[in-house]
């Protein structure tokens, strides 16, 4: 199920509406009593924090890295670009940069770091 769907179900039944009619839910229906309004609250909290993380992460998160891309950042590593540069250029998280040159054996990873 897509995101913005739960999100729409969640904020209707936390609304007390039928999430499909729009028609309002009995007042004795398990939907209107206060535990249930809370945590669909909650809920819906969480998965509009989730998306809008999901939404900031960069566009090649959790994608392979080529060989090709592997060559680049190393020779952009060795021309001093900061990692932030490499990483906007690459589309990826800083972290993700690291821990590949960490990986390639181009940089080491700081004791008690958790890169690999």
């Amino acid at each position: 199920m897509e995101t913005q769907l739960a999100l729409k179900i969640m904020r209707a039944l936390a609304s007390g509406v039928h999430p499909h009619t729009g028609a309002a839910l009995p007042s004795d229906s398990l939907y209107r009593q206060p535990e249930i309004i809370k945590a669909l609250n909650r809920a819906l909290g969480a998965l509009t924090q989730a998306e809008e993380k999901e939404r900031q992460r960069p566009a090649n998160s959790g994608r392979y890295w080529s060989r090709e891309e592997d060559t680049k950042i190393c020779e952009e590593l060795r021309n001093g670009l900061d990692f932030r540069l490499i990483a906007k250029s690459h589309q990826r998280s800083v972290g993700s940069i690291v821990a590949r040159l960490v990986k390639l054996g181009k940089i080491h990873a700081k004791p008690g770091s958790q890169a690999a």
